[in-house]
Protein backbone atom coordinates (compact mmCIF):
# COMPACT_ATOMS: atom_id res chain seq x y z
CA UNK A 1 0.00 0.00 0.00
CA UNK A 2 1.23 3.52 -0.94
CA UNK A 3 1.79 6.09 1.68
CA UNK A 4 0.21 9.25 1.31
CA UNK A 5 2.20 11.82 1.41
CA UNK A 6 0.69 14.94 3.06
CA UNK A 7 0.36 18.16 0.86
CA UNK A 8 3.24 21.19 2.03
CA UNK A 9 1.55 23.61 0.06
CA UNK A 10 0.39 26.58 1.42
CA UNK A 11 -3.38 26.32 1.13
CA UNK A 12 -3.08 22.75 2.03
CA UNK A 13 -1.38 23.57 5.13
CA UNK A 14 -3.34 26.19 6.91
CA UNK A 15 -6.48 24.93 5.71
CA UNK A 16 -8.03 25.77 8.78
CA UNK A 17 -7.29 29.59 8.82
CA UNK A 18 -6.91 30.23 5.08
CA UNK A 19 -3.47 31.86 4.87
CA UNK A 20 -1.22 32.09 7.51
CA UNK A 21 -1.68 34.31 10.46
CA UNK A 22 0.46 37.31 10.88
CA UNK A 23 3.87 36.83 12.97
CA UNK A 24 2.19 38.92 16.08
CA UNK A 25 -1.27 36.87 15.63
CA UNK A 26 0.67 33.21 15.67
CA UNK A 27 3.06 34.54 18.26
CA UNK A 28 -0.03 34.80 20.57
CA UNK A 29 -1.94 31.66 19.60
CA UNK A 30 1.71 29.83 20.15
CA UNK A 31 1.68 31.76 23.77
CA UNK A 32 -1.93 30.07 24.31
CA UNK A 33 -1.85 27.17 23.05
CA UNK A 34 1.82 26.74 24.77
CA UNK A 35 0.43 27.80 28.73
CA UNK A 36 -2.41 25.88 28.32
CA UNK A 37 -0.52 22.69 27.40
CA UNK A 38 1.97 23.32 29.98
CA UNK A 39 -1.07 23.97 33.01
CA UNK A 40 -2.64 20.03 31.62
CA UNK A 41 0.24 18.69 31.41
CA UNK A 42 1.88 19.35 34.57
CA UNK A 43 -1.68 18.21 36.57
CA UNK A 44 -0.61 14.59 34.94
CA UNK A 45 2.17 14.75 37.41
CA UNK A 46 1.79 17.88 39.94
CA UNK A 47 -0.08 15.24 42.60
CA UNK A 48 3.24 12.54 42.38
CA UNK A 49 5.52 14.26 45.14
CA UNK A 50 2.51 15.42 47.04
CA UNK A 51 0.74 11.71 47.26
CA UNK A 52 1.85 11.18 50.89
CA UNK A 53 -0.07 14.35 52.33
CA UNK A 54 -3.19 14.16 49.91
CA UNK A 55 -3.41 10.23 51.47
CA UNK A 56 -3.24 11.22 54.76
CA UNK A 57 -5.72 13.90 54.27
CA UNK A 58 -8.20 11.78 52.64
CA UNK A 59 -7.29 8.49 54.65
CA UNK A 60 -6.14 6.23 51.45
CA UNK A 61 -4.60 3.23 51.51
CA UNK A 62 -1.35 2.62 49.68
CA UNK A 63 -2.68 0.95 45.93
CA UNK A 64 -5.91 3.57 46.53
CA UNK A 65 -3.72 6.62 46.56
CA UNK A 66 -2.31 5.20 42.87
CA UNK A 67 -5.60 5.74 41.44
CA UNK A 68 -4.97 9.95 41.86
CA UNK A 69 -2.67 9.37 38.92
CA UNK A 70 -3.73 6.63 37.04
CA UNK A 71 -7.85 7.93 36.71
CA UNK A 72 -6.10 11.30 35.12
CA UNK A 73 -4.85 9.24 32.74
CA UNK A 74 -7.01 6.68 31.68
CA UNK A 75 -9.85 9.78 31.69
CA UNK A 76 -7.75 10.98 29.20
CA UNK A 77 -7.32 7.75 27.10
CA UNK A 78 -10.59 7.26 27.18
CA UNK A 79 -11.48 10.92 25.80
CA UNK A 80 -8.77 11.32 23.20
CA UNK A 81 -9.68 9.19 20.37
CA UNK A 82 -12.84 11.10 20.05
CA UNK A 83 -11.36 14.81 19.66
CA UNK A 84 -11.17 14.16 16.30
CA UNK A 85 -15.13 13.75 15.52
CA UNK A 86 -15.60 16.33 18.44
CA UNK A 87 -13.47 19.11 16.16
CA UNK A 88 -15.31 18.36 13.20
CA UNK A 89 -18.97 18.88 14.82
CA UNK A 90 -17.83 21.67 16.69
CA UNK A 91 -14.86 23.36 16.16
CA UNK A 92 -11.61 23.89 17.44
CA UNK A 93 -11.93 27.17 19.26
CA UNK A 94 -15.66 26.27 20.47
CA UNK A 95 -13.91 22.61 22.07
CA UNK A 96 -10.75 24.10 23.15
CA UNK A 97 -12.83 26.92 25.00
CA UNK A 98 -15.08 24.88 26.87
CA UNK A 99 -12.35 22.37 27.90
CA UNK A 100 -10.41 24.86 29.67
CA UNK A 101 -13.85 25.84 31.39
CA UNK A 102 -14.12 22.78 32.12
CA UNK A 103 -10.56 21.69 33.30
CA UNK A 104 -10.63 24.70 35.76
CA UNK A 105 -13.95 23.69 37.05
CA UNK A 106 -12.77 20.32 37.66
CA UNK A 107 -9.52 21.64 39.26
CA UNK A 108 -11.05 23.35 42.27
CA UNK A 109 -13.52 20.46 43.15
CA UNK A 110 -10.35 18.38 43.63
CA UNK A 111 -8.79 21.00 45.64
CA UNK A 112 -12.04 20.84 47.63
CA UNK A 113 -12.22 16.99 47.55
CA UNK A 114 -12.67 15.63 51.69
CA UNK A 115 -12.45 11.87 50.54
CA UNK A 116 -10.15 9.68 48.38
CA UNK A 117 -13.75 8.84 46.07
CA UNK A 118 -14.25 12.29 45.58
CA UNK A 119 -10.81 12.97 44.63
CA UNK A 120 -11.34 10.58 42.18
CA UNK A 121 -13.92 11.17 41.02
CA UNK A 122 -12.94 14.75 40.14
CA UNK A 123 -9.57 13.51 38.79
CA UNK A 124 -11.43 11.71 36.10
CA UNK A 125 -13.22 15.20 35.15
CA UNK A 126 -9.46 16.43 35.11
CA UNK A 127 -8.03 13.83 32.40
CA UNK A 128 -10.90 13.51 30.50
CA UNK A 129 -10.92 17.22 29.61
CA UNK A 130 -7.01 17.79 29.83
CA UNK A 131 -6.69 15.01 27.39
CA UNK A 132 -8.20 17.72 24.54
CA UNK A 133 -5.46 20.25 24.41
CA UNK A 134 -2.48 18.76 23.72
CA UNK A 135 -3.83 17.07 20.55
CA UNK A 136 -5.42 20.09 19.12
CA UNK A 137 -2.47 22.47 20.33
CA UNK A 138 -0.52 20.09 17.82
CA UNK A 139 -2.74 20.06 15.13
CA UNK A 140 -3.08 23.85 15.15
CA UNK A 141 0.36 24.93 15.63
CA UNK A 142 0.91 22.58 12.07
CA UNK A 143 -1.40 25.16 10.51
CA UNK A 144 -0.80 27.98 11.62
CA UNK A 145 3.20 27.92 10.20
CA UNK A 146 4.68 26.79 6.91
CA UNK A 147 6.07 23.49 6.71
CA UNK A 148 9.62 24.57 7.19
CA UNK A 149 8.58 25.81 10.11
CA UNK A 150 6.92 23.00 11.78
CA UNK A 151 10.24 21.25 13.83
CA UNK A 152 11.10 24.60 15.22
CA UNK A 153 7.29 25.27 16.41
CA UNK A 154 6.93 21.45 17.49
CA UNK A 155 10.20 21.94 19.26
CA UNK A 156 8.27 24.76 21.30
CA UNK A 157 5.19 23.60 21.97
CA UNK A 158 7.04 20.21 23.19
CA UNK A 159 8.25 22.10 26.07
CA UNK A 160 5.10 22.47 27.01
CA UNK A 161 3.85 18.93 26.83
CA UNK A 162 7.29 17.77 28.13
CA UNK A 163 8.37 20.26 30.79
CA UNK A 164 4.78 20.33 32.25
CA UNK A 165 5.30 16.59 34.05
CA UNK A 166 8.66 17.28 34.89
CA UNK A 167 8.12 20.65 36.69
CA UNK A 168 4.81 19.39 37.96
CA UNK A 169 6.27 17.33 41.15
CA UNK A 170 8.68 20.57 41.61
CA UNK A 171 5.82 22.99 41.58
CA UNK A 172 3.78 20.60 43.93
CA UNK A 173 6.49 20.25 46.59
CA UNK A 174 6.92 24.24 46.78
CA UNK A 175 3.39 24.80 47.12
CA UNK A 176 2.61 21.91 49.30
CA UNK A 177 5.52 23.24 51.71
CA UNK A 178 4.39 26.87 51.71
CA UNK A 179 0.90 26.44 51.44
CA UNK A 180 -1.10 22.94 51.62
CA UNK A 181 -1.44 20.14 48.92
CA UNK A 182 -4.90 21.48 47.57
CA UNK A 183 -2.98 24.34 46.18
CA UNK A 184 -1.32 21.91 43.60
CA UNK A 185 -5.11 22.42 42.00
CA UNK A 186 -5.57 26.03 43.27
CA UNK A 187 -2.92 27.05 41.13
CA UNK A 188 -4.77 26.21 37.98
CA UNK A 189 -7.06 29.24 37.73
CA UNK A 190 -4.95 32.22 37.02
CA UNK A 191 -3.12 30.32 34.53
CA UNK A 192 -6.30 28.78 32.74
CA UNK A 193 -7.75 32.57 32.67
CA UNK A 194 -4.82 33.82 30.79
CA UNK A 195 -4.96 30.84 28.25
CA UNK A 196 -9.10 31.23 28.09
CA UNK A 197 -8.29 35.02 27.07
CA UNK A 198 -5.56 34.71 24.93
CA UNK A 199 -7.62 31.80 22.85
CA UNK A 200 -11.14 33.22 22.76
CA UNK A 201 -9.17 36.47 21.43
CA UNK A 202 -7.03 34.80 18.31
CA UNK A 203 -8.65 31.76 17.49
CA UNK A 204 -10.84 31.46 14.67
CA UNK A 205 -14.48 32.03 15.11
CA UNK A 206 -16.16 30.03 12.08
CA UNK A 207 -16.85 26.21 12.77
CA UNK A 208 -17.22 24.16 9.59
CA UNK A 209 -20.05 21.78 11.22
CA UNK A 210 -19.23 18.10 10.41
CA UNK A 211 -22.33 15.87 9.90
CA UNK A 212 -20.69 12.84 10.08
CA UNK A 213 -22.22 10.07 12.50
CA UNK A 214 -19.88 9.38 15.58
CA UNK A 215 -18.49 5.65 15.61
CA UNK A 216 -20.14 4.75 19.07
CA UNK A 217 -19.68 0.78 18.68
CA UNK A 218 -15.59 1.28 17.51
CA UNK A 219 -15.26 3.79 20.03
CA UNK A 220 -17.40 1.67 22.93
CA UNK A 221 -15.06 -1.59 21.87
CA UNK A 222 -11.99 0.61 22.65
CA UNK A 223 -13.40 2.16 25.96
CA UNK A 224 -14.12 -1.60 27.27
CA UNK A 225 -11.15 -2.61 26.70
CA UNK A 226 -8.79 -0.13 28.13
CA UNK A 227 -10.77 0.45 30.90
CA UNK A 228 -10.99 -3.14 31.82
CA UNK A 229 -6.85 -3.54 31.23
CA UNK A 230 -6.87 -1.13 33.90
CA UNK A 231 -8.75 -2.41 36.23
CA UNK A 232 -6.69 -5.97 35.47
CA UNK A 233 -3.79 -3.86 36.64
CA UNK A 234 -5.06 -1.99 39.74
CA UNK A 235 -6.80 -4.74 40.94
CA UNK A 236 -4.21 -7.68 39.95
CA UNK A 237 -1.51 -6.84 42.57
CA UNK A 238 -4.49 -7.46 45.26
CA UNK A 239 -6.03 -10.23 44.09
CA UNK A 240 -3.12 -12.02 42.98
CA UNK A 241 -3.13 -11.92 39.67
CA UNK A 242 -4.26 -14.58 37.28
CA UNK A 243 -4.78 -16.94 40.36
CA UNK A 244 -8.10 -14.79 41.05
CA UNK A 245 -11.33 -15.35 38.19
CA UNK A 246 -12.03 -11.67 38.27
CA UNK A 247 -8.27 -10.90 36.95
CA UNK A 248 -9.14 -13.49 34.34
CA UNK A 249 -12.48 -11.08 33.58
CA UNK A 250 -11.07 -8.09 33.21
CA UNK A 251 -8.04 -9.75 31.05
CA UNK A 252 -10.90 -11.75 28.42
CA UNK A 253 -12.95 -8.58 28.75
CA UNK A 254 -9.98 -6.61 27.25
CA UNK A 255 -8.78 -9.05 24.78
CA UNK A 256 -12.04 -9.55 23.01
CA UNK A 257 -12.35 -5.18 23.11
CA UNK A 258 -9.31 -5.02 21.76
CA UNK A 259 -10.44 -7.39 19.09
CA UNK A 260 -14.06 -6.08 17.82
CA UNK A 261 -12.04 -2.46 18.17
CA UNK A 262 -9.63 -3.20 15.63
CA UNK A 263 -11.42 -5.40 13.28
CA UNK A 264 -14.58 -2.56 13.14
CA UNK A 265 -11.18 -0.40 11.90
CA UNK A 266 -10.51 -1.98 8.77
CA UNK A 267 -14.22 -3.00 8.02
CA UNK A 268 -16.31 0.01 9.16
CA UNK A 269 -17.26 2.57 6.55
CA UNK A 270 -15.97 5.62 8.58
CA UNK A 271 -14.56 3.63 12.16
CA UNK A 272 -13.09 6.68 15.11
CA UNK A 273 -9.77 6.36 13.66
CA UNK A 274 -9.20 6.56 9.64
CA UNK A 275 -7.43 3.18 8.64
CA UNK A 276 -5.21 4.92 6.92
CA UNK A 277 -3.23 5.88 10.01
CA UNK A 278 -3.35 2.35 10.90
CA UNK A 279 -1.55 1.48 7.80
CA UNK A 280 1.20 4.15 7.43
CA UNK A 281 4.18 2.24 9.04
CA UNK A 282 6.13 5.18 9.90
CA UNK A 283 3.21 6.43 12.21
CA UNK A 284 2.86 3.11 13.19
CA UNK A 285 5.86 2.27 14.49
CA UNK A 286 6.40 5.79 15.79
CA UNK A 287 3.07 5.00 18.01
CA UNK A 288 4.93 1.66 19.32
CA UNK A 289 8.10 3.72 20.39
CA UNK A 290 5.86 6.27 22.28
CA UNK A 291 3.79 3.81 24.01
CA UNK A 292 6.97 2.72 25.53
CA UNK A 293 8.15 6.37 26.39
CA UNK A 294 5.05 6.87 28.12
CA UNK A 295 6.06 4.07 29.96
CA UNK A 296 9.62 5.32 30.69
CA UNK A 297 8.73 8.96 31.49
CA UNK A 298 6.05 8.60 33.94
CA UNK A 299 6.70 5.16 35.56
CA UNK A 300 10.11 6.49 37.08
CA UNK A 301 8.37 9.68 38.32
CA UNK A 302 6.00 7.80 40.21
CA UNK A 303 8.41 5.92 41.70
CA UNK A 304 11.12 8.74 43.08
CA UNK A 305 8.92 10.62 45.71
CA UNK A 306 8.36 7.95 47.81
CA UNK A 307 11.76 6.28 47.16
CA UNK A 308 13.13 10.46 48.35
CA UNK A 309 10.42 10.86 50.78
CA UNK A 310 9.36 7.35 52.18
CA UNK A 311 13.24 5.50 51.90
CA UNK A 312 15.38 8.72 52.26
CA UNK A 313 13.35 11.14 54.56
CA UNK A 314 13.37 14.20 52.32
CA UNK A 315 11.16 16.67 53.19
CA UNK A 316 8.85 17.31 50.23
CA UNK A 317 10.22 20.71 48.68
CA UNK A 318 13.51 18.71 48.45
CA UNK A 319 11.84 15.71 46.86
CA UNK A 320 10.55 18.28 44.79
CA UNK A 321 13.56 20.56 44.26
CA UNK A 322 15.76 17.51 43.79
CA UNK A 323 14.14 16.84 40.66
CA UNK A 324 14.50 20.25 38.99
CA UNK A 325 17.71 19.10 37.05
CA UNK A 326 15.08 16.88 34.83
CA UNK A 327 13.54 20.19 33.79
CA UNK A 328 17.14 21.94 33.07
CA UNK A 329 18.34 18.69 31.07
CA UNK A 330 14.79 18.99 28.58
CA UNK A 331 14.85 22.14 28.47
CA UNK A 332 18.82 22.33 27.43
CA UNK A 333 17.59 19.43 24.58
CA UNK A 334 14.37 21.17 23.72
CA UNK A 335 16.43 24.19 22.74
CA UNK A 336 18.60 21.48 20.87
CA UNK A 337 16.14 19.63 18.71
CA UNK A 338 15.12 23.61 17.79
CA UNK A 339 18.36 24.28 16.46
CA UNK A 340 19.06 20.63 14.66
CA UNK A 341 15.91 20.07 13.00
CA UNK A 342 16.70 19.58 9.46
CA UNK A 343 20.52 19.24 10.05
CA UNK A 344 20.70 15.65 11.32
CA UNK A 345 19.12 12.63 10.86
CA UNK A 346 16.24 12.66 13.13
CA UNK A 347 17.08 9.12 13.96
CA UNK A 348 20.32 10.00 15.11
CA UNK A 349 19.12 12.42 17.58
CA UNK A 350 16.68 9.98 18.52
CA UNK A 351 19.57 7.58 19.05
CA UNK A 352 21.69 9.49 21.59
CA UNK A 353 18.19 10.70 22.91
CA UNK A 354 17.54 7.29 24.31
CA UNK A 355 21.09 6.20 25.19
CA UNK A 356 20.92 9.32 27.95
CA UNK A 357 17.81 8.02 28.81
CA UNK A 358 19.04 4.55 29.18
CA UNK A 359 22.07 6.09 30.73
CA UNK A 360 19.75 7.50 33.79
CA UNK A 361 17.99 4.39 34.45
CA UNK A 362 21.37 2.45 34.61
CA UNK A 363 22.44 5.21 37.17
CA UNK A 364 19.23 4.49 38.87
CA UNK A 365 19.37 1.05 39.57
CA UNK A 366 22.67 1.54 41.38
CA UNK A 367 20.61 3.98 44.17
CA UNK A 368 21.39 3.03 48.05
CA UNK A 369 20.06 3.85 51.19
CA UNK A 370 22.95 5.80 51.68
CA UNK A 371 23.28 8.06 49.01
CA UNK A 372 23.31 11.74 49.15
CA UNK A 373 21.35 13.90 46.38
CA UNK A 374 24.21 13.53 43.82
CA UNK A 375 23.42 10.43 42.12
CA UNK A 376 19.43 11.75 41.60
CA UNK A 377 20.37 14.88 40.26
CA UNK A 378 22.60 13.69 37.99
CA UNK A 379 20.57 10.84 36.66
CA UNK A 380 17.71 13.17 36.27
CA UNK A 381 19.68 15.45 34.01
CA UNK A 382 20.51 12.39 31.54
CA UNK A 383 16.91 11.64 31.69
CA UNK A 384 15.78 15.16 30.96
CA UNK A 385 17.63 15.56 28.20
CA UNK A 386 17.54 12.18 26.47
CA UNK A 387 13.50 12.49 26.63
CA UNK A 388 13.84 16.06 25.58
CA UNK A 389 15.78 14.99 22.37
CA UNK A 390 13.13 11.67 21.71
CA UNK A 391 10.06 12.97 21.79
CA UNK A 392 10.04 16.15 19.22
CA UNK A 393 11.90 14.49 16.43
CA UNK A 394 10.38 10.83 17.25
CA UNK A 395 6.57 13.24 16.43
CA UNK A 396 8.09 14.81 13.48
CA UNK A 397 9.33 11.43 11.71
CA UNK A 398 5.42 9.72 12.72
CA UNK A 399 4.05 12.55 11.13
CA UNK A 400 5.85 12.78 8.04
CA UNK A 401 3.87 10.60 5.90
CA UNK A 402 0.31 11.71 7.12
CA UNK A 403 -2.26 13.67 5.11
CA UNK A 404 -2.49 17.36 6.38
CA UNK A 405 -6.51 16.74 6.71
CA UNK A 406 -6.01 14.07 9.09
CA UNK A 407 -3.19 15.65 11.53
CA UNK A 408 -5.71 16.06 14.89
CA UNK A 409 -7.27 12.75 14.37
CA UNK A 410 -3.74 10.82 14.11
CA UNK A 411 -2.55 13.84 16.93
CA UNK A 412 -5.29 12.44 18.73
CA UNK A 413 -3.92 8.63 18.09
CA UNK A 414 -0.54 9.70 18.75
CA UNK A 415 -1.52 10.80 22.26
CA UNK A 416 -4.04 7.82 23.06
CA UNK A 417 -0.79 5.80 22.74
CA UNK A 418 1.38 7.72 25.01
CA UNK A 419 -1.10 7.96 27.92
CA UNK A 420 -1.42 4.06 27.79
CA UNK A 421 2.13 3.83 28.08
CA UNK A 422 1.59 6.34 31.18
CA UNK A 423 -0.56 4.63 32.37
CA UNK A 424 0.44 0.92 32.28
CA UNK A 425 4.28 2.22 33.38
CA UNK A 426 2.70 3.56 36.24
CA UNK A 427 0.25 0.40 37.16
CA UNK A 428 2.90 -1.56 36.42
CA UNK A 429 5.90 -0.64 38.43
CA UNK A 430 3.55 0.18 41.24
CA UNK A 431 2.05 -3.69 41.13
CA UNK A 432 5.76 -4.52 40.88
CA UNK A 433 7.28 -2.42 43.79
CA UNK A 434 4.39 -4.32 46.04
CA UNK A 435 5.19 -7.44 44.69
CA UNK A 436 9.04 -7.09 44.74
CA UNK A 437 9.08 -5.89 47.75
CA UNK A 438 6.65 -8.05 49.78
CA UNK A 439 8.74 -11.31 48.22
CA UNK A 440 12.00 -9.89 49.68
CA UNK A 441 11.37 -8.60 52.60
CA UNK A 442 10.00 -12.14 53.34
CA UNK A 443 13.37 -13.70 51.77
CA UNK A 444 15.56 -11.23 53.95
CA UNK A 445 13.38 -12.39 56.82
CA UNK A 446 14.26 -16.13 56.88
CA UNK A 447 17.93 -15.30 57.25
CA UNK A 448 17.47 -12.85 59.92
CA UNK A 449 17.32 -15.14 62.87
CA UNK A 450 19.10 -14.89 66.10
CA UNK A 451 20.84 -18.61 65.42
CA UNK A 452 22.39 -17.27 62.26
CA UNK A 453 25.92 -16.38 62.74
CA UNK A 454 27.04 -14.46 59.48
CA UNK A 455 24.24 -11.82 60.97
CA UNK A 456 25.05 -11.34 64.27
CA UNK A 457 28.33 -10.58 64.02
CA UNK A 458 27.69 -8.26 61.39
CA UNK A 459 25.18 -6.46 63.60
CA UNK A 460 28.28 -7.14 66.31
CA UNK A 461 26.11 -6.69 69.55
CA UNK A 462 23.89 -3.17 68.68
CA UNK A 463 20.98 -5.12 68.23
CA UNK A 464 20.01 -8.47 70.36
CA UNK A 465 17.14 -10.21 68.04
CA UNK A 466 15.79 -12.21 71.17
CA UNK A 467 14.39 -9.37 72.41
CA UNK A 468 10.98 -7.61 71.12
CA UNK A 469 12.73 -4.29 70.96
CA UNK A 470 15.35 -5.70 68.53
CA UNK A 471 13.52 -7.66 66.48
CA UNK A 472 11.44 -4.40 65.37
CA UNK A 473 14.14 -2.63 64.80
CA UNK A 474 15.61 -5.34 62.69
CA UNK A 475 11.66 -5.57 60.91
CA UNK A 476 12.09 -1.67 59.70
CA UNK A 477 15.59 -2.24 58.29
CA UNK A 478 14.71 -5.17 56.39
CA UNK A 479 10.98 -3.61 55.11
CA UNK A 480 13.60 -0.63 53.94
CA UNK A 481 15.85 -2.58 52.38
CA UNK A 482 13.41 -4.95 50.69
CA UNK A 483 11.66 -1.56 49.92
CA UNK A 484 15.14 -0.50 47.67
CA UNK A 485 15.60 -3.76 45.88
CA UNK A 486 12.38 -3.34 44.92
CA UNK A 487 12.56 0.12 43.53
CA UNK A 488 16.05 -0.97 42.23
CA UNK A 489 14.68 -3.58 40.37
CA UNK A 490 11.96 -1.27 38.36
CA UNK A 491 14.49 0.94 37.26
CA UNK A 492 16.08 -1.58 36.01
CA UNK A 493 13.30 -2.92 33.98
CA UNK A 494 12.86 0.52 32.56
CA UNK A 495 16.78 0.42 31.58
CA UNK A 496 15.89 -2.71 29.91
CA UNK A 497 12.84 -1.07 28.08
CA UNK A 498 14.77 1.94 26.53
CA UNK A 499 17.67 -0.59 25.37
CA UNK A 500 14.39 -2.41 23.87
CA UNK A 501 13.12 0.33 21.22
CA UNK A 502 16.39 1.40 19.86
CA UNK A 503 16.36 -1.33 17.21
CA UNK A 504 13.11 -0.14 16.15
CA UNK A 505 15.41 3.35 14.00
CA UNK A 506 16.24 0.88 11.94
CA UNK A 507 12.83 0.75 10.65
CA UNK A 508 11.44 4.19 10.48
CA UNK A 509 11.71 6.64 7.07
CA UNK A 510 12.52 10.30 7.36
CA UNK A 511 11.35 11.64 3.64
CA UNK A 512 8.03 11.56 2.57
CA UNK A 513 7.49 8.71 0.07
CA UNK A 514 4.93 9.95 -2.53
CA UNK A 515 2.02 8.30 -4.29
CA UNK A 516 2.67 6.35 -7.28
Amino acid sequence: MDEIAPVTSSAASATAYGEYPDPARRTLITVGLVLTTLMTSIDATIANTVLPQIRASVSASQDEILWVLTTFILAGTIVTPAIGWLERRFGRRNLLLVALVAFTVASVLCGVASSIMELVVYRIMQGATAAIFIPLSQAILLDINPPKDHARAMSVWGMGTILGPILGPVLGGILTENLNWRWVFFINIPLAIVGFLIMAATLPKRVRRDSQTFDGFGYSALVIALVSLQFMLDRGPGAEWFSSAEIWVYAGIAALGAHVFFVHIFTSERPIIHPSILADRNFLLGAGMILMLGVLMFAGMALLPSLMQGLLGYPVITAGLTQTSRGVGTFVSMFMVGRLAGKIDNRLIILVGLSLTGLSYYQMSGFSLDMDQTPIIVSGLFQGLGLGLVFIPLMSIAFTTIQPTLRTEAASFFTLIRNIGSSLGISVVGALQLSNSSIISSQLAEHATPDNPNVVAELGGMIDLNTAPGQAVMHGMIERQAALVAYVDSFHMLFLTCLGIIPLLLLLRTKRVSNA
